[in-house]
């Protein structure tokens, strides 16, 4: 007698449909950007071809050229900076007896969570030509011994503005590594800072390889900064390049725009690929995961603890505390500047500007609208991501890479994606003017992000209280939403504060989708920046910090950790 083979198991029309549904979110933004950059004109036009045009033009601009080397060394210098910089602080937080190591740890975190462009007017507010700091250093010494209009400043500050995304995976990753090994060495005599080049150095090596990779990859993706910084000065990256790119031309340059944005996404993607494969190859030579539950005592730093914390806390004034100080301060002030008496210039006039123009009020409560409806929206979306990626087998594999395939698009080319799809797809043509543009866009730029946090904790989950619902005859959507959601509700909290804060902060892209009557903060900041209305834009980005900083508070009361960036 001949036994069938056993058929292979049909895939649930749910998870095809999950799964076709998020290739058709992340792939066709993508496929918008080749199809038009294959263009010789705008792809409504009448009269095109396909031909490589753009391409070679974006090749032989030297303005383009430019740009990129500009971006290649601003990312060298975030790497140079903020790599031994996050390291060195996440050292000292997690491993030494640093005074005040919890409040330090939680000012660390902040700067993730507000816009690179809010810093950047913050930091030509407090260190540009005419700011505070400035003024008070030319008092003393009779002249400014900086300018923050160059390159290497910009680099300098991008690299101080980014030193938390480093701390953040280097200090997780010393979390875990095994404490055992750390107290050998101490128990032969080693000094703390031997203990950290002998010991931990060696361990977490592969979060510093994947932290260096990230700021070089941040580097290309940069526009905030360049944008308020290097603008005036004509210094473009290759973001700013692509945003000025119709001005450069005279033209509507609709093929151009897709050629570079079509470069930046494969500049991205291949440095995501780089950042996989040198850490898939040092991460089981150099990371020793074990002794769970045994903690050592913290390194003595004896008389140098107040030095290092004073250090810290330098380096939270100068990249944190000051830039965010001097956008309140403006949003403040009429004018200031040497021998202004800032009782006659003090004023609310610029909050009552917001409130009163239609745009500007637009902009506050849109932000939390998206932020709020947006974001719980989404962080369903994903959740059903993360369980596909969980349950799902093969399909899973396919959905995971799916769902990192936003994290090399920059937000700027996502949001000018989106634009060309809903002016594409004439069907979707009138959801371009509403609030849900943003909503799609955003969730599908936060997609990497919001899915790692979910996937994380579903692992912490386990099925066993799902699986007896099943054997006790519920279905499967029933056995989840009684049985497993339950005990995920601190898990999806989190998640929901930290989308909630992304959306808020988000500005790149919204851009191109903004509209009148779907305006947002950050974008809203972005086109005000080329009109010169500083005052209103510090009141603007003031109440954009004062919304995410309220919502970390309360987020941090209720113990949500930053996790999965």
């Amino acid at each position: 007698m001949v036994r069938k083979a056993p058929l292979a198991p049909s895939v649930p029309w749910p998870l095809a449909l999950l799964t076709g549904a998020v290739g058709l979110l992340v792939l066709a933004p993508i496929g918008i950007l080749v199809y038009q950059s294959l263009l010789t004109a705008p792809f409504f036009a009448p009269a095109k071809r396909f031909a490589l045009e753009a391409y070679r033009y974006v090749l032989h601009d030297p303005y383009f050229l430019e740009a990129l080397k500009n971006s290649f060394l601003i990312g060298l210098g975030m790497v140079l900076i903020a790599v031994p910089l996050g390291s060195l602080f996440a050292f000292l937080v997690t491993k030494t007896d640093l005074p005040f190591a919890r409040l330090f740890e939680l000012l660390l975190l902040a700067p993730i969570f507000i816009s690179a462009i809010i810093l950047g007017i913050g930091f030509i507010v407090a260190f540009g030509p005419s700011g505070v700091v400035s003024g008070w250093v030319e008092s003393l010494l009779g002249h400014v011994p900086w300018t923050i209009y160059t390159l290497p400043a910009i680099a300098v500050i991008a690299g101080l503005t980014h030193v938390p995304y480093v701390y953040l995976y280097v200090a997780s990753t010393i979390q875990n590594v095994d404490a055992s090994l750390e107290e050998a060495a101490r128990v032969a005599g080693a000094r703390p800072y031997q203990v950290a080049l002998s010991v931990t150095l060696p361990l977490v090596r592969p979060a510093l390889v994947y932290s260096g990779a990230l700021m070089l990859l941040l580097g290309f993706e940069l526009f905030g900064l360049p944008l308020v910084l290097g603008d005036a000065k004509g210094i473009m990256v290759v973001t700013t390049y692509l945003y000025r790119l119709t001005a450069i031309t005279g033209t509507s340059a609709y093929h151009l725009m897709a050629a570079v944005s079509v470069l930046i996404v494969l500049i991205a993607f291949t440095l995501v690929l780089l950042q996989r494969y040198l850490v898939g190859r040092m991460e089981g030579r150099y990371v020793a995961i074990g002794a769970r539950g045994y903690r050592t005592e913290r390194l003595p730093l004896g008389r140098l603890r107040y030095v290092w914390a004073f250090a810290l806390a330098l380096y939270l004034l100068v990249a944190v505390v000051l830039p965010v100080l001097g956008v309140v301060f403006r949003s403040l002030v009429t004018s200031w500047g040497p021998g202004v008496d800032l009782r006659e210039v003090f004023t609310v006039g610029h909050y009552a500007d917001v409130f009163k123009l239609p745009n500007l009020s637009r902009a506050v409560t849109n932000t939390l609208w998206v932020a709020a409806l947006g974001g719980l929206l989404a962080l369903a979306f994903y959740l059903l991501i993360a369980l596909g990626i969980q349950r799902g087998r093969g399909f899973g594999r396919v959905l995971d890479y799916l769902a990192g395939l936003p994290r090399a698009v920059p937000g700027l080319i996502m949001g000018l994606a989106f634009l060309w799809i809903f002016l594409f797809f004439k069907p979707i043509a009138p959801w371009r003017n509403t609030l849900f543009a943003l909503v799609l866009a955003y969730t599908v730029v936060w997609m990497p992000y919001g899915v790692r946090l979910l996937t994380a904790a579903l692992l912490q989950v386990g099925r066993e209280v799902e699986e007896a619902a099943r054997i006790a005859g519920a279905s499967p959507v029933r056995a989840f939403l009684h049985g497993t959601l339950p005990l995920l509700k601190g898990g999806v909290l989190t998640a929901w504060f930290l989308l909630f804060i992304q959306f808020v902060r988000e500005y790149s892209t919204g851009v191109y989708l903004m509209t009148a009557g779907t305006e947002v903060l950050g974008a809203q900041i972005v086109a005000l920046w080329g009109t010169g209305a500083v005052d209103v834009i510090a009141a603007l980005a003031t109440l954009q910090v004062l919304i995410v900083s309220g919502v970390f508070v309360l987020a941090n009361r209720l113990g949500v950790r930053p996790q999965g960036l």
